[in-house]
């Protein structure tokens, strides 16, 4: 008799408050083989909570090369497999990425038990922009990595977000000033669902000030969200375009770009992409 393969359910769990869980999902996770969880541990006191006492399997950073085969082995042998993270939506910023692709790959059913998660939670109530926006999850550690990033941010129009830990706060929202200005609106959603939320809005450099003052407003999870750049214009008239091109023909591009700033007033970033695409079409590029 041929055995059927069994199902894998991605089932979102709270973010700190326990009323949060979908009934849908505390069904899913009594009636599955096995719950594969971030950290057995801090789960354990969830399905406590629910009466649910379905065997547990960790899957975590550190072992999700070797394990996610060994799961994908007990589903191919027809166990149902619900896979949750510490808190949130799994795969978010959590592991997970290697058995859904694994699934998916052998065409092994995958299913979403949709609910709470931190970035969307954050952005609906932030106020900012909600109908185009990134999610950068958590920034590098090294502060020379994180402006790096964000420096290449520093034009994106989209409501950025980002997840970010108690001990990097305040240094993350000092690369973010230094690469989008002190002025740039931000919004810092802290312990969200819990106890202590609390939703700072305003620019970079006043909500830094605020969360500098108070060593016990710079503890728990953080999201960040970052309003985007303004939109520029990037439709160049006829003879702003005829006027670069003719710098072009006798100046490096950077004079060139220069030169026809100051003649027409436009941006140096929006001429040196044109000036780019400019000598791209002309079979060459020099600098």
């Amino acid at each position: 008799m041929q055995v059927l393969p069994g199902k894998l359910y991605i089932v979102a769990t709270p973010l700190g408050h326990l009323d949060d869980m979908s009934g849908r999902a505390i069904k899913t996770l009594q009636s599955v083989n096995f719950i594969a969880a971030e950290d057995t541990r801090h789960s354990a006191k969830l399905l406590a909570h629910y009466q649910i006492s379905t065997s547990m399997i960790p899957l975590h950073d550190h072992n999700e090369q070797e394990r996610h085969e060994k799961l994908i082995e007990l589903i191919q042998a027809g166990h149902s497999v619900a896979l949750i993270s510490d808190a949130g939506t799994p795969l978010i910023s959590d592991p997970g990425y290697r058995l859904v692709h694994a699934a998916r790959k052998l065409a092994i059913d995958v299913i979403p038990i949709p609910g709470p998660c931190a970035a969307i939670a954050a952005l609906s109530v932030s106020g900012l922009p909600t109908d185009r926006f990134i999610f950068e999850g958590f920034l590098p550690a090294k502060s020379s990595a994180r402006l790096a990033q964000l420096t290449a941010l520093q034009r994106e129009t989209r409501t950025m977000i980002f997840y970010e830990s108690p001990h990097r706060i305040l240094a993350c929202l000092g690369d973010m000033q230094t690469a989008f200005g002190k002025d740039r609106e931000v919004v810092v959603a802290r312990e969200l669902t819990k106890f202590f939320e609390t939703i700072y809005s305003d620019s970079i450099e006043k909500v830094l000030q605020k969360l500098s003052q108070n060593s016990s407003e710079q503890q728990g999870e953080f999201v960040i969200l970052v309003k985007g750049a303004e939109v520029e214009t990037r439709v160049m008239d006829e003879e702003t375009t005829r006027v670069l091109n003719c710098l072009l023909a006798e100046l490096p591009v950077k004079q060139a770009v220069k030169l026809a700033s100051e003649i027409s007033g436009k941006s140096k970033n929006l001429l040196y992409d044109l000036a780019l695409t400019l000598q791209k079409g002309n079979g060459s590029i020099t600098s």
